[in-house]
């Protein structure tokens, strides 16, 4: 259904017609939004092209990375993936509207204890799945889950032990101690084999 979607989008495009306008009222970071918009647009482009909110990444633009999540109605998804034209009456959250202006979610103060970032591409990613991460339960329910619900979030500088550690830590079931005192450095003949 969606390739025919884009299919007669395309054709659209080709004989010089582009979509109607849509216009959708939604709740943005606690703040109404009206906006006129392409329907073939995500949310990721309008929030960084349209209304200027960077901190949503756009990493891979088909669902792999988890760069680009933000939460719609308390849910994580995927804002590449999602039609912004849907977001009729929603609310939706992003990095930037986690906590008041000049303050720090206890998330992003546990990723700065933690040393869980690196580049930081992906660090929005991984705090908004994180805050989901930790409302539904799964940081408490051990490391396992917790590491399985995060699973959909990369990080190509393999920042993963830290990030582990304070999404633990911000839901209480880890102690602030350095994460890097638990991860095993291996040696090269041990990571050979």
């Amino acid at each position: 259904m969606a390739g025919n979607v884009m299919g007669q989008a395309d054709q659209a495009q080709e004989q010089g017609r582009t979509p109607t306008p849509h216009e959708i009222t939604f709740e943005l970071n606690g703040n109404q939004q009206t906006v006129q918009l392409d329907p073939r647009t995500t949310l990721v482009d309008l929030l960084r092209e349209h209304l200027h909110l960077p901190g949503t990444k756009k990493g891979c633009d088909h669902g792999a990375c988890g760069a680009c999540t933000v939460h719609v109605n308390g849910e994580r998804v995927l804002s590449c993936l999602t039609l912004a034209a849907t977001l009729n009456d929603a609310k939706v959250t992003t990095i930037e509207g986690i906590s008041p202006e000049d303050e720090l979610h206890p998330i992003q103060e546990a990723f700065l204890r933690c040393d869980a970032y690196q580049c930081g591409y992906c660090t929005p990613g991984q705090i908004m799945s994180g805050i989901a991460c930790i409302e539904e339960g799964h940081a408490r329910n051990g490391e396992e889950e917790a590491r399985e619900w995060m699973s959909g979030n990369l990080c190509r500088c393999s920042a993963y032990p830290n990030i582990l550690a304070a999404l633990r830590q911000t839901a209480g079931a880890e102690s602030a101690e350095d994460p890097a005192s638990k991860v095993k450095v291996l040696s090269l003949k041990e990571a050979r084999n």
